[in-house]
């Protein structure tokens, strides 16, 4: 996707400021019924103080960081009722910390239609970790005020369930793909195999995996990327055939 680094710059010289905004909308997979609050996320206060009546991105920020930290922590406690106190934590504080959501922040395109002072625009603050860690925040604040806990929470995974997913997999790299094909080799002397489709636009598609185990065939995986559809897909089949397991088996 051309937004995934700030190389190519954004938005394209021919973009108007709305247009841009509309963009990243589209990049956001939501439609703001009040663009305002779009608006006001990528308002770093350096521009607001050359400005008048105009908000920073500060108060929604705050308001973005809450909704971040509940989303992550809702989903691996959920998701992974293995791992103890203290491994959640880790996992939670890597796919927070202010090098990932600047990341996310790259990915977006938002240090390109970043609003800055002159002398932050000329400082290189379009690249500065921590103005687009913290402008990533303030987007999904923005986000919850406009289309409430649902639209933030899809947001949240979208941009951030394949970083969790590497993390809880810890350094030893024993994602689901992993575990699954670890059990699969052991179990059914076979190897997973993998069926994923696609829809939707390229800024919003949709990936929707299932995989095969032998004979048996195991779908439910979706996700913003391939990766997270096939991760998702294996999660479930491995879960199923584990000792234990109840296994549920997708149509073929």
């Amino acid at each position: 996707m051309p937004w995934t680094t700030c190389a190519r710059g954004w938005p394209p010289p021919e973009l108007s400021d709305h247009d841009a905004l509309e963009a990243l909308g589209g990049r956001l997979s939501h439609r703001f019924g009040d663009p305002e609050l779009l608006d006001r996320a990528l308002s770093h206060r350096s521009w607001v103080a050359e400005s008048t009546d105009v908000a920073s991105n500060e108060r929604l920020e705050f308001l973005g960081d809450a909704v971040l930290g509940l989303v992550v922590t809702d989903h691996i406690f959920r998701t992974y009722p293995e791992l103890p106190e203290g491994e959640l934590a880790k996992v939670r504080a890597s796919v927070v910390s202010a090098a990932a959501l600047a990341e996310v922040a790259v990915e977006l395109g938002l240090g390109e239609v970043l609003r800055l002072g002159k002398g932050e625009d000329a400082s290189g603050g379009r690249e500065k970790p921590s103005i687009l860690a913290d402008a990533t925040e303030a987007v999904i604040g923005a986000v919850y005020l406009d289309g409430g806990w649902d639209a933030a929470s899809q947001l949240v995974m979208d941009l951030l369930g394949d970083r969790i997913t590497d993390a809880a997999a810890g350094p030893g790299g024993q994602d689901y793909k992993t575990r699954l094909q670890e059990l699969a080799a052991r179990a059914y002397e076979s190897v997973p195999v993998y069926e994923v489709l696609d829809e939707g636009p390229d800024h919003a598609k949709r990936f929707f995996a299932a995989v095969r185990v032998g004979e048996r065939r195991f779908g439910g995986g979706e996700g913003r990327s391939k990766k997270q559809a096939e991760q998702a897909a294996a999660r479930l089949a491995w879960e199923a055939l584990r000792p234990g397991g109840a296994v549920e088996e997708a149509e073929s």
